[in-house]
């Protein structure tokens, strides 16, 4: 039997004012309102284009934000976002009740995702929730180039507005002040935490609210990102897997549309020290130039770049092992390593100690694991979580891809079942759990694969090197020889001390923070979280979840 496509047939119709001109008006079943305007057709999508509306005595007002294709591109081939309002008026005698219920029936529905998977023939449905009402917005006037205050008044605070979205503001005062808010936080009062800055205050909350009592609710408590930092590699990752702009219009609007994704959480453990990254871990090399470049910080941005040439002209490298379980199809890369979770030595040096409570990380079998093993020395350890490190560096391209679509792009296997995508996308991995997916660059786009892609690189001519992190913006680099590319769910790192001159050390960053201060380095007498020696890294697939485009 044939089907037709009924979804652009009118279910309203009527003769109206739009912004003052008499013009017919019909809303069609897909949630698309159509209406001519001095002899040109326009439309407003619901979904993709209303925010929100107010019926004003007989009037409607619709704010909807459109597309300005002439408008800064800002890298993507995407335009810039502009706030319009559309005034809807009956005709004399007329009422436009019937409009305002369909109105609001479809922006409810559209804040509720269906998950339909059909994977080994089993179908699995999974409902996501509305759009937020209310939400507590982080803002760091600290970070960055010191503009989230004017980002969350010039672009923030209006769009929120014209959603009806309630919020309470919080400025952070010093560095973990998001954290502790976090903490204590009476979440029972929001339906999200929006930080309005760069990666740096999401870090905090999440391991502010792993740290609760109540962390099994606390960590389903969905978060959102503005872009306001100086790195924003979270919610570029997010934005870019859509094809849209880093920009805060576009990360607001993914906000108010209240779609969501689980995001995997690593565990960095030492001892009874644990850190929860969602970003990246950094030994050697790029730990080296994030963090030392500190010392140019009145350069700007520009300090990156500076201090990267300085430190390839000045190349160090590091002694050291790092052991994996390696995803699959990745089997192959490294040596066996026959003696597991006993594969690198302990430091002798004492990390800092925190009271046990809050979560523990992942309960995983370490033991029972196939564990490989590549011994250094090392130029440069990486780890990431998503694909960019920040909006010019696309660190891990593979990073968070479905892992059945990436099984198939590479030729290595083939997937035994049918997948089938409905409205809000999903799927079910190959790993038996049920995850959400971003059609977007590539492929299949998601945030719970359960793995860190590595970037490693043990050796490489200076000259080469540059090539290659001239490379980072479009994420060629990994397909440099000299760099060696995997994805897997647990790491062991021992970091050791410099070939040439084994009196000195390196510096541990997780996140663009210092994790570990080995001997000899920038700042070694500051205090650290963790002792520079022995530390174990797990990842927890989904276990946050965060504001999605889609």
């Amino acid at each position: 039997m044939d089907q037709t496509d009924t979804s652009s047939e009118p279910i309203l119709s009527d003769r109206i004012r739009v912004n003052g001109t008499v013009t017919t008006a019909q809303l069609t079943a897909a949630g698309v309102l159509r209406w001519f305007d001095g002899g040109r057709r326009r439309s407003l999508d619901i979904e993709k284009n209303v925010i929100g509306f107010a019926a004003e005595g007989s009037r409607i007002r619709i704010r909807a934000i459109v597309e300005n294709s002439s408008g800064i591109k800002c890298g993507a081939s995407k335009g810039s976002l502009t706030r319009k309002s559309f005034v809807l008026e009956p005709l004399t005698g007329g009422s436009l009740r019937p409009w305002s219920q369909k109105f609001q029936e479809y922006i409810d529905s559209f804040g509720k995702i269906w998950v339909i998977a059909y994977f080994m023939f089993v179908m699995v449905v999974n409902v996501l929730h509305l759009r937020p009402k209310k939400l507590l917005i982080f803002v760091n006037p600290y970070g960055g180039r010191k503009s989230a205050s004017k980002i969350f008044v010039d672009d923030v605070k209006p769009l929120l507005d014209d959603a009806n979205v309630e919020y309470t503001v919080q400025e952070t005062k010093y560095q973990l002040h998001a954290k502790e808010v976090a903490q204590t936080l009476d979440l029972s009062k929001f339906d999200g935490i929006i930080c309005v800055s760069g990666d740096g205050i999401l870090v905090e909350v999440i391991n502010g609210l792993l740290e609760r009592d109540d962390w099994k609710t606390a960590i389903r408590t969905p978060l959102g990102v503005v872009p306001a930092g100086t790195s924003n590699g979270m919610v570029k990752s997010l934005l870019d897997s859509v094809g849209d702009p880093c920009t805060a219009a576009h990360a607001v609007l993914a906000i108010v549309r209240g779609h969501k994704r689980s995001l995997d959480v690593a565990t960095i453990l030492q001892d009874e020290t644990k850190y929860f990254s969602v970003l990246m871990f950094a030994w050697g090399l790029v730990a080296d130039i994030d963090i030392e470049s500190e010392k140019y910080r009145w350069m700007g941005s520009a300090r990156i770049d500076f201090y990267a040439i300085q430190r390839i002209l000045r190349l160090r490298k590091y002694n050291g092992c790092i052991s994996f379980v390696p995803a699959p199809g990745f089997e192959d890369f490294g040596e066996p390593s026959s003696s597991k979770l006993d594969s690198c030595s302990l430091s002798d040096e004492k990390p800092v100690k925190i009271q046990q409570h809050g979560y523990q990380g992942p309960v995983v079998d370490l033991e029972s694991q196939t564990w490989r093993k590549i011994d250094g020395p090392f130029v440069s350890i990486w780890l990431h979580n998503v694909p960019w490190g920040g909006e010019d560096t696309m660190a891990a391209p593979d990073a968070k891809v479905a892992f059945f679509y990436f099984y198939l792009l590479r030729g290595q296997g083939e997937v035994k079942g049918h997948i089938r995508f409905e409205t809000g996308g999903g799927g079910k991995s190959p790993f038996g759990a049920v995850v959400p997916l971003i059609e977007g660059r590539g492929g299949l786009v998601q945030f719970s694969d359960g793995y860190l892609d590595l970037i490693l690189i043990k050796d490489c001519p200076k000259l080469s090197l540059l090539a290659l992190m001239s490379e980072l913006s479009s994420g060629g680099h990994v397909k440099s020889p000299h760099v060696l590319y995997l994805k897997a769910k647990a790491f062991i790192v021992e970091p050791g001390p410099r070939t040439e001159d084994p009196t000195k050390e390196g510096i541990i960053d997780a996140d663009g923070e210092v994790l570990a201060r080995g001997k000899g380095t920038y700042k070694c007498n500051q205090p650290s979280k963790m002792a520079y020696g022995k530390l174990q890294i797990i990842v927890d697939q989904g276990l946050a979840t965060l504001f999605s485009p889609i």
